[in-house]
Parts: C-alpha cells; structure tokens; sequence
C-alpha cells in the first residue's frame, strides 16, 4: 500500500516564508511533497531516511495523508479519487478574481514591500479562485507574522471573507 501525502496550510506558508527555518533535508522532502506521489516514490526522492523525514513533518504538522492506495501500479490512479475528497472547496467571492488579486497584491506590497515579492508574483500569476485562495492564506500568514494581528484581519476581512 502506498500513502499519498499533501502540504498543510503550515506546509504551504512554510514554503513561502521559511517561518519555522526547517532542516535542509526536511525542507527538500516538504516541497517534493506535492499531493500526487505516493511514499514509495516519494522514499525514492529522499532517500534511506525518507520514512522518518516524512513522520516527521507529518507530526510536526506540515503533511497530512490524503489517501492510501490500494496497489502499487495504480498508485496515482487510485489516489485521485481520495484527493478530490479533501476540504471543501472555498466559496467564490463576490468580487471578480482579478480585482482580488490586484488589490491584494497592492495590499502586500503597501504592508510588506520587499518581503512579500515572492508571494506577490504567485498571486498575481494565479488565475482561479482556487489557485489564489491558499496564495491568500499564506499572505495572510505573512502579515500577521510581520505586521500584527489587526493589519492581518483587515487584509482577511478584505480578500478572505
């Protein structure tokens, strides 16, 4: 059996803003963690240490188990399926996507300047809400971690609902 595994809200920011200053070698299996690969495939990548690295990041909250396939030929087959079952999709908003992700943007770039570059060039990239609703949170994150709490709400208030 093969388990597919998906980065956390905490693993998704952790990428972004290297907040919690991982390990090299936990870093490098967080971002091969993308949703799809199974962890035999993933053991490949990392190597003889990747049951504990992937225990890890797992019970420090960065990974979750999305599925367990069945086989190891249908792996990704079979994971799929278990994927489209994961949180509920996010409501769209009530203002076009492209008037979110402008605004935002100019937000960070007025709260965070150099800082939030990275992230900004992300959501100015995304094109569906899906794409930019965990490029939000992860901004949101961001603010609150370099600006406060009540300049994050606002920033949540105006482009998270």
């Amino acid at each position: 059996m093969g388990t597919v595994y998906r980065k956390t809200e905490k693993g998704q920011a952790e990428i972004a803003t290297r907040q919690n200053q991982l390990a090299v070698k936990l870093r490098s299996a967080l971002i091969m963690v993308d949703g799809k690969r199974t962890d035999e495939e993933l053991q490949r990548m990392i190597g003889p240490a990747a049951e504990e690295i992937l225990q890890t990041l797992q019970a420090e909250g960065y990974i979750e188990v999305i599925a367990v396939t069945a086989t190891r030929n249908g792996s990704a087959a079979a994971a799929k399926p278990a994927a489209s079952e994961g949180p509920p999709s996010v409501p769209p908003p009530l203002k076009p996507v492209e008037q979110i992700r402008v605004q935002a943007v100019r937000f960070m770039n007025e709260q965070l300047g150099p800082l939030g570059d990275m992230l900004a060039v992300k959501i100015e990239k995304s094109k569906t809400w899906e794409d930019l609703h965990p490029l939000l949170v992860m901004a949101h994150r961001a603010i609150a971690d370099h600006r406060g709490n009540a300049t994050a709400e606002t920033f949540k208030a105006a482009f998270l609902g």
